[in-house]
């Protein structure tokens, strides 16, 4: 590296790091403000406020927001480089448009680098954590009862329950099919009400039924007042709540996914698309330094409060695009990986034009 790359490089660390602690220290201070009373009324010490919410809370928020914040910062510190001519002595002095991005890539990489750590691996455990504590010092406490619940437990077999209570592991009005491929019933257990044993690893059903039906048709029918089963499920295929995909690591995620298509439960999109964007976001911290310098870069009469007009339009633009696609993914036809894509790969295409442009 260059004495030029050093120089551009800590500009674009310093001030998006020192962009994004004012922001953090507004907004802690707001949400403070909000929900004081609340800590005060469920006895919540200052420690588990600090270190239970708020430092948990830090690592969604930088990465929510790092592109906006990436954005800014390079509009800002790049305008005012430009606006001392700093870019036209580097340009004059012999080096290319095109070598004066190679510090922004480096930062740019690098932060991109931290944010897909940090929403792959780290995120995920700070949301349990931070989940956790509103459950007990902010909001109600979370939901530990379930009506008509309905899943596909493995390919071919169909659970129901018309209730189920999470606490007591207990589900009432029990039912577990086993079809053919071609929809025939085979097998159908039934149960008044089913607890979990953990002891055994296996579900003491009270008024147990029965009934198998084989390849000529004739039926079996069979009863127990107390029987003890092993149905293929545990207690966290009916707790809806412990399916959280925010507060799983992408490993777990993978196979949340998995098996969520093997049960049909209709939520594989919203997984797949949180998927998508863990692994495909980081991206649009690269897009946007570019779009950035493109901007920013060329000495205007308006100086930087033209560029921070101009820059934040087309970074709400960028984020309206991301929710737009979702929506569709999710309620239509678009595939999760094309919606998490899409704003990515035009914000792109516009970012390549933008550069080709500053650069003649």
């Amino acid at each position: 590296m260059k004495r030029i790359d050093t120089y551009i490089l800590a500009k674009y660390l310093k001030t998006f790091l020192l962009a994004l602690a004012l922001i953090i220290v507004i907004v802690i201070t707001f949400d403070v403000s909000e929900k004081l009373d609340k800590f005060i009324s469920h006895h919540a010490t200052l420690g588990q406020v600090v270190f239970d919410y708020y430092l948990n809370f830090i690592p969604g928020f930088v990465n929510l927001y790092s592109p906006l914040f990436i954005f800014i910062s390079v509009l800002f510190f790049t305008s005012k480089m430009a606006g001392n001519t700093e870019i036209i002595a580097i340009l004059g002095s012999g080096i290319s448009y095109r070598r004066l991005l190679r510090p922004y890539t480096y930062g740019s990489v690098l932060v991109a680098l931290t944010v897909l750590l940090l929403g792959n691996f780290v995120i995920p455990v700070s949301n349990r954590h931070l989940i956790d504590f509103e459950e007990q010092y902010v909001k109600s406490k979370a939901t530990s009862y379930y009506s008509n619940l309905h899943f596909q437990s493995e390919p071919g077999v169909q659970v129901y329950a018309e209730s189920y209570d999470v606490k007591k592991a207990r589900a009432v009005k029990f039912c577990r099919e086993a079809l053919k491929p071609d929809g025939s019933l085979t097998r159908r257990e039934t149960a008044d009400i089913i607890l979990y044993d953990s002891a055994s690893s296996s579900w003491r059903c009270i008024g147990y039924t029965l009934r198998t039906i084989d390849d000529q048709g004739r039926e079996h029918l069979e009863r127990q007042s107390h029987y003890n089963a092993d149905f293929g499920i545990v207690p966290d295929d009916f707790d809806l709540l412990s399916k959280r995909i925010e507060t799983m690591t992408t490993p777990q995620l993978l196979r949340h996914i998995e098996r969520e298509r093997i049960r049909g439960t209709g939520t594989v999109k919203e997984a797949l698309i949180e998927l998508y964007q863990r692994l495909l976001n980081p991206l649009a911290i690269v897009v946007m330094t570019f779009i950035g310098v493109a901007i920013a870069s060329r000495k205007t009469r308006g100086g930087i409060g033209m560029h921070l007009a101009i820059g934040i339009t087309l970074a709400f633009g960028f984020i309206v695009f991301m929710k737009i696609t979702t929506v569709f993914s999710i309620g239509g036809n678009l595939s999760p990986f094309m919606a998490v894509l899409l704003p990515q790969l035009v914000f792109g295409i516009a970012a390549a034009y933008l550069i080709y442009k500053a650069a003649k």
